[in-house]
């Protein structure tokens, strides 16, 4: 009997199709339910009605059949529903059965609910309604984002393509400029040394010449003699014409040489400044997509797993002061917000690393030097957007550092509270940080505070001629950043009053601390990078290393330097500074590596030195991984390259 047969269309709608089965386990027992025909037999759900179940029944048994096909039998269910904890009781008559033909027999039956909890009808059918309507919807949903997660990724991965070929670019035009500019420094010394032979070659015939005057007036009297002299004089002339000519030759050769390759560094350069500025400019993107949208910090190295997620409160001082300076004062909120209402202290100051994800604790360790940059930052922030918000914050900050700095006889700032060291660095923030606040408030206090620093520092560290700067209090380890500090922080006017020379200090920094080695690019091509190490190399024994961030600090001081020489009207000076400063910020460019993350887009950023995992010198290492962005090694750059002194109020 076929399936129409028995069950007509209009009941037969009443059904849901299911796309998937759940299983069911049957017992066949008598029309009047007393005698079993059957032990449980499992079957599989097709369709489901509110009324009914069409039961798939596998491998039936032939006295099974029988049953079912004579409907003289009732069905006894237990129907297990996905995502229910205990199955659905019922008993139903037989509406209709049929054979599906296969290689595995298969029965589908038709069964009309006689008995089932209302409870459990009522999940079946929900269950299929869900089924039915609410996974094509959930499928196309999910189809939706699938096919925007693909074309995200597909955008992404031209992105980064493109941001990886501008850093390529521009780190091909910088080594073609370097060549190009060396092989004007070779010609230009070759020109001037046809120069001066020729100099001396036409200062030599005019001796010959006047040798032939002379000749010429004896003549008359030593007539043998004489006209012996001039005929080698003439032969000596000729000779040395001849050699002028060649020199002449030779120099109209150099010249055109010069002359081409400048043409060709000129057209370089002008492109170079194209490409540079692009990159700077994602340089700043990079660090402002990482930042976290819910703590507003951004992770400190993106790349070194064992730093994962740290994010270190003297970057995120950097990174304020860079959205400041770009009047991205949304982001910068974003963090000040973050220390002024989420960050745990300890004895009423910050810790110095944070975890940029929950805003937690990453190392319960209290310094100056980070505190005291939070108090930088809110002060830059404060005179160019004049929100005064936060300078209640940043004065909070000031008293604290103002009771360590009366804890100590001279008026010098201890590392931080629980240690005993001075460092320079620290007490060249505080000045810096006193001084903006002497700005920013007028309060006299400040000022006062500030001349102590400075008491200190010359006491201290400032005390030998051999040696312009020590680390700190008794420690003559020198540091970099300590001499570029001391010209960013105090400046070269104040320096030269109290008897420090700035030119001998970064030449003192230049003679010991500027170091070139070969750095290894993630694509694998190795180039030589002139920078600046951490401290000098023959002193911690592992050869040379530039630093990214340190190496910006004295690109920073040389442009200090080269301002104030102009404005003493020593221009030869000025141009020399600001060529170094050129220089050592071209080598940076070659330093600049492509994000390695999805998040980051190829964007291209700093790594924090040449070489991972090194000894600084200074108490700790480098990050792991070749590449392994660094905030402090970007942000820094960008101050260098934009020409922004984070030590000093910024018109």
């Amino acid at each position: 009997m076929r399936e129409e047969d028995e069950f007509p269309g209009a009941e037969r709608r009443q059904y849901i199709r299911l796309d998937s089965v759940f299983p069911v386990q049957f017992r066949l027992v008598s029309l009047q339910g007393e005698q079993f025909y059957s032990d449980w037999l499992q079957g599989f759900t097709s369709n489901v009605s509110k009324g009914g179940i069409c039961l798939a029944i596998n491998n039936l048994k032939p006295e099974h059949a029988q049953h079912i096909h004579s409907r003289q039998a009732r069905v006894m269910l237990e129907i297990t529903m996905p995502l229910r904890r205990n199955p659905v009781y019922a008993q139903a008559q037989i509406a209709w059965e049929t054979q599906v033909p296969g290689t595995t027999p298969q029965h589908l039956v038709g069964l009309k609910y006689l008995q089932i909890d209302a409870h459990g009808g009522f999940h079946i059918m929900r269950y299929a309604r869900f089924k039915q309507l609410i996974l094509p919807v959930l499928f196309s949903v999910l189809l939706l984002f699938g096919g925007g997660f693909a074309l995200n990724t597909f955008i992404g991965y031209k992105l980064f393509k493109a941001n990886k070929s501008l850093v390529t670019q521009l780190v091909r035009l910088v080594q073609e400029s370097s060549a190009a500019k060396q092989n004007v420094k070779e010609l230009v010394k070759e020109r001037e040394m046809l120069q001066i032979k020729l100099q001396t070659l036409g200062m030599r015939l005019e001796t010959v010449e006047e040798e032939m005057q002379a000749s010429q007036e004896r003549l008359q009297t030593e007539e043998v003699l004489a006209t012996e002299k001039i005929n080698q004089l003439n032969s000596l002339t000729a000779q040395l014409s001849k050699e002028k000519d060649q020199l002449q030759e030779q120099l109209i050769v150099v010249q055109g040489k010069e002359s081409v390759i400048t043409e060709e560094l000129l057209r370089l350069d002008k492109h170079l400044a194209i490409l540079e500025k692009t990159n700077f400019e994602k340089m700043y993107q990079w660090v402002k997509i990482h930042q976290n949208p819910r703590t507003g910090l951004v992770m400190s190295f993106e790349g070194d797993t064992s730093l994962k997620q740290w994010a270190f409160m003297y970057d995120q001082a950097l990174l304020i002061q860079a959205y400041t300076h770009f009047a991205d004062y949304r982001r910068a909120r974003k963090l000040l917000d973050f220390f002024a209402k989420k960050a745990e202290r300890m004895e009423g100051l910050w810790v110095n690393a944070y975890y940029a994800n929950d805003g937690l604790p990453a190392e319960y360790v209290v310094h100056s030097g980070p505190n005291i940059w939070l108090g930088l930052s809110i002060a830059q922030y404060t005179h160019k957007t004049q929100d005064t918000q936060y300078l209640g914050l940043a004065e909070e900050i000031a008293r604290k550092i103002m009771d360590l700095q009366d804890e100590d006889p001279d008026g010098g700032i201890r590392g931080g509270p629980q240690v005993s060291w001075y460092a320079t660095e620290h007490n060249l923030d505080a000045y810096a940080f006193f001084t903006m606040l002497y700005t920013l408030t007028q309060k006299e206090l400040y000022a006062q505070r500030s001349q102590k620093v400075l008491q200190w520092l010359m006491q201290h560290t400032y005390d030998r001629q051999d040696l312009p700067i020590r680390r700190g209090k008794g420690d003559a380890t020198i540091a970099t950043d300590t001499y570029s500090w001391s010209i960013a922080a105090i400046g070269p006017e104040t320096l030269e009053r109290i008897e420090m020379n700035p030119d001998r200090i970064l030449e003192f920094a230049e003679s010991n601390c500027s170091v070139e080695v070969d750095f290894k690019r993630p694509e694998g091509e190795s180039v030589r990078i002139k920078g600046f190490d951490f401290a000098p190399a023959q002193h911690v024994g592992r050869g040379g290393v530039v630093s990214s961030e340190w190496t910006a600090q004295m690109v920073m001081a040389f442009k200090i330097m080269s301002d104030y020489s102009h404005q003493k009207g020593l221009i030869a000076r000025a141009r020399a500074y600001a060529l170094k400063a050129d220089e050592y910020l071209m080598n940076l460019n070659k330093m600049i590596i492509s994000s390695p993350s999805p998040s980051g887009q190829g964007e291209g950023c700093l790594p924090y030195a040449t070489h991972d995992f090194v000894d600084t010198g200074h108490g700790w290492r480098t990050p792991k991984g070749t590449t392994t962005g660094s905030v402090a090694g970007t942000v820094y750059a960008l101050f260098a390259y934009y020409n922004y002194n984070p030590l000093r109020l910024n018109n």
